[in-house]
């Protein structure tokens, strides 16, 4: 074990690996591929996952929901263990854990397995995530080859989105649902295999601990919070239980803040929160993961119950909302050399606005064709502005605290994601009026996430690239 302070301290926790400039960035995102995946691709699946092991409505929610609760909630302990024991190590131990976790998932003969190795998932989801962008801003240290860098791993994310929805109606419609988590098992072990021989072994810092009673806090804080998104469909705003379900989400927020005031070595320094580019652009990133995740999970349960379409012909619905999100991170990364990231940031959250209002004016049985642009104008609108988030809280934080400001960012985002899919199903089992109000009613709250988005953007992303808080 390496003492602080001793020379070892601080350095790469191995040989450097051979690699190429291509080498790591293919490697990681083979890893951040399989996590986008799995949020996408089982959006198109659950109706019949939902029927062949009987889940209920909140039972499918918690499918969904579970593997990102835990994403959320582990992911700044992600961060601060990448930080402490090398972010390669610990991302390649996320890959292991990922790749089991999915076999676990194809092999469930219940709905309370299968949410259990969902579970399972979202921890090497949380053990992945930070390490990806900790490694990266690692191979490609220069702000021009980082940012491409980092405009191609939000592609990644775009790719893997809109292979979900298409790739989960093909294996369902011809080997099955459970195929939809098979699928992962030779993706992990190519990622394994790419990362251990291409990306450099990470700095190690010892004398980095991990807040294991503010990670708790944290861990209670989403799981309430999401347990009572998904529960006030069934019961109700008002019921007893859901009221009590808020107010120990509070204490379990407040007690977050109070131990990263009083703790030694935070495992979220309220220093970096102080940064605005750092707090905005995590808040961002909440709120266009709550729009477009909850209008990805409503719009499929709704091509699925409402227009009686098969998995397949769903994916096939959804794919225009999820492919505008291929390039457009990558045009973005492309266009912020030249116009900053702020104008990109607040035009997408703008197009994706526009998108959602557009669905829920465009009436309650409306064409596919008018559906089309609004789910278009969500898709590129968030990818669009993800580039730009990203890079805008990366570069805001200082190296040795790369992990945390990863483990930030996406943990903000999966919150965003899991609220959005639990107020989405909410509101479609809460609406007296029927099916397409509460979805109407859910596409309304979820560009009016976009338009603060866009506002936050507005005040909170410099017109040049943050300088990282002092470290």
């Amino acid at each position: 074990m390496v003492r602080a302070g001793s020379p070892r301290a601080g350095r790469p926790d191995g040989p450097a690996a051979p690699s190429s400039s291509r080498a790591p960035l293919l490697a990681v995102c083979a890893g951040y591929f399989m996590v986008i995946l799995d949020v996408t691709v089982i959006n198109v699946a659950v109706p019949v996952v939902g029927r062949e092991l009987s889940a209920s409505l909140t039972g499918i929610q918690w499918i969904t929901d579970g593997y990102t609760l835990v994403f959320a909630g582990l992911l700044l302990t992600g961060g601060a263990l990448g930080d402490r024991l090398g972010n390669r190590r610990i991302f390649c131990t996320g890959v292991v854990v990922f790749t089991l976790a999915s076999a676990g998932c194809g092999l469930a003969r219940s709905a309370e397995a299968l949410i259990a190795a969902r579970l399972l998932e979202g921890l090497g989801a949380a053990l992945i995530v930070p390490g990806s962008l900790a490694l990266l801003q690692q191979a490609y240290p220069s702000p021009g080859a980082r940012s491409r860098a980092f405009g191609l791993w939000g592609s990644m994310a775009g790719i893997a989105a809109s292979a979900g929805p298409l790739l989960g109606g093909l294996l369902v419609t011809t080997v099955g649902w459970r195929w939809v988590f098979f699928i992962n098992l030779p993706v992990g072990c190519a990622c394994l295999w790419l990362t251990l021989r291409h990306v450099r072994a990470s700095a190690r810092r010892p004398d980095r601990p991990v807040d294991w009673p503010a990670q708790c806090a944290l861990i209670a804080t989403v799981a309430l919070l999401v347990a009572v998104l998904n529960e006030a469909g069934r019961r109700g705003w008002t019921d007893p239980l859901i009221l009590t379900g808020a107010g120990l989400c509070l204490l379990a927020a407040a007690a977050f803040v109070l131990r990263e005031r009083l703790a030694r070595t935070p495992v979220l320094p309220l220093r970096l929160l102080r940064s605005r580019p750092m707090s905005g652009g995590a808040a961002i990133g909440l709120l266009f993961n709550f729009a477009f995740y909850g209008m990805i999970f409503t719009a499929s349960l709704y091509f699925q119950h409402q227009r009686g379409l098969s998995a397949l012909r769903t994916g096939i619905a959804l794919f225009p909302a999820v492919a505008m999100t291929m390039f457009a991170s990558v045009l973005s990364g492309r266009l912020a050399r030249r116009t900053g990231h702020r104008p990109l940031v607040v035009t997408g959250m703008l197009l994706g606005a526009a998108g959602l209002a557009g669905w829920a004016a465009a009436g309650p049985h409306p064409d596919y064709v008018l559906l089309v642009g609004p789910m278009m104008a969500a898709g590129f609108g968030t990818s669009f502005a993800l580039t730009g988030s990203t890079a805008t809280v990366m570069s805001a934080a200082p190296d040795t605290h790369s992990g945390t400001a990863s483990a930030l960012f996406n943990t903000t985002r999966q919150i965003g994601s899991a609220a959005g899919v639990a107020l989405g199903g909410s509101m479609l089992a809460a609406a007296a009026a029927g099916f397409t109000t509460g979805l109407r009613t859910g596409m309304a709250i979820g560009a009016a996430a976009y338009l603060t988005a866009a506002a936050l953007a507005l005040f909170c992303i410099p017109r040049k690239q943050p300088r990282a808080v002092s470290g």
